[in-house]
């Protein structure tokens, strides 16, 4: 089975809130809806849901155009944000319920509810309300009824969001297990590259309504083909500064000059924008081939494993993700260093030209 958008547009009261878009997913399949808040995310998945009808453009299912089609008519399930389950029906019953709508048999509704509870680790808590349960297994109730109404397409529209630290692990370490057991299509929408890069599949990269870049996840995180590409797939955000190569020389405009190093060297004399992730810059380390610049801490977020360094050097803010705890007080001058071979390197119109074979 596919589902595909071909070419769609989807306007709001003047507004499109996505522009063009065409996307194919397939059975077995996870694609990543990766972006910002009003990228278009939702947008999309209402489209694929049938919730909504695009401007222009048509919906494909195995190259039936659905788009008129209504969400009943689709076999579809949706889990939301915010987890929706019955208050006043136990956790068996709430996995139940799309079951008893669809009229299937007593033994069969009982064999894919365990199947469900048992896939999501819910078997101990059948019995009890969805008051009873803590937020993670709240939304795991609310996973499984989707899965076990057996749905083609299943849709997660930021499933986790809304749950603390802990549960949020927990549960992306065990979505992609479940994701393979189903087999149906799977698209999760998420702002955060670090949930991207744990669920792995396809990553659909969007910013404001229109599609960047599709590919394998690590694929995409590794070689993204344009610098917005890159800060979408960066947190904390993209660390960017212009250069200027010329004669074996490279001019960065924080005010420093080095020699054209690295992946400096293959460039042809020009101006250029570098992006760094926050993690690729470190601490001055005396190795002869990284590019070390003085800069100034603005500030810097202890959250015990790692330290988030705020630092300025003329004009340009960037941060480091240090290993560790480091106080380092606001306006204190540190010395950090770039690996001239561990970044990437596009041109004026914001296109990849370089980046390192691996990262």
């Amino acid at each position: 089975m596919t589902v595909a958008l071909d070419h769609v547009t989807r306007t709001i009261e003047g507004v499109a809130a996505i522009r063009d878009v065409s996307l194919t997913l397939e059975r077995g399949a996870l694609s990543v809806l990766l972006g910002p808040t009003l990228s278009g995310k939702t947008s999309i998945m209402r489209l694929l849901a049938g919730l909504d009808k695009p401007s222009e453009g048509r919906v494909l299912v195995d190259g039936k155009d659905v788009t008129g089609f209504d969400v009943r008519k689709r076999s579809v399930a949706m889990v939301y944000q915010q987890f929706i389950n019955y208050p006043s029906l136990t956790v068996y019953e709430n996995i139940a319920s799309p079951l008893r709508v669809q009229g299937k048999p007593k033994s069969e509704i009982e064999t894919r509810v365990r199947e469900a509870a048992k896939l999501l680790k819910l078997e101990p808590y059948l019995d009890r309300t969805p008051l009873q349960l803590s937020g993670g297994q709240q939304q795991r109730t609310a996973i499984a009824r989707a899965l076990v109404k057996g749905a083609d397409l299943v849709l997660l529209d930021e499933p986790l969001a809304n749950l603390d630290y802990k549960l949020r692990e927990e549960l992306r370490t065990e979505l992609p297990r479940i994701f393979e057991a189903s087999g149906a299509i799977f698209v999760y929408a998420t702002t955060e590259p670090s949930e991207a890069l744990l669920l792995g599949g396809r990553t659909v990269c969007m910013w404001e309504g229109e599609i960047l870049q599709v590919g394998e996840t690590p694929k995409v995180y590794r070689h993204p083909e344009t610098l917005r590409v890159a800060q979408v797939f960066s947190d904390p955000p993209l660390n960017i500064v212009g250069i200027e190569k010329h004669n074996g020389t490279v001019r960065y405009e924080a005010g420093m000059q080095a020699p054209a190093n690295g992946l400096y060297a293959g460039l042809p004399d020009g101006a250029y924008r570098v992006g760094f992730r926050a993690h690729q810059l470190e601490l001055a380390n005396g190795h002869a081939d990284w590019h070390t610049f003085s800069a100034e801490v603005a500030v810097t977020e202890i959250t015990g494993s790692e330290s988030f360094v705020h630092i300025k050097r003329a004009q340009t803010d960037w941060v480091a993700v240090l290993e560790g705890v480091h106080e380092f007080p606001p306006g204190e001058m540190i010395e950090v260093a770039l690996d001239t071979g561990n970044l990437f390197v596009f041109d004026t119109g914001d296109r990849l030209v370089a980046a390192p074979n691996a990262m």
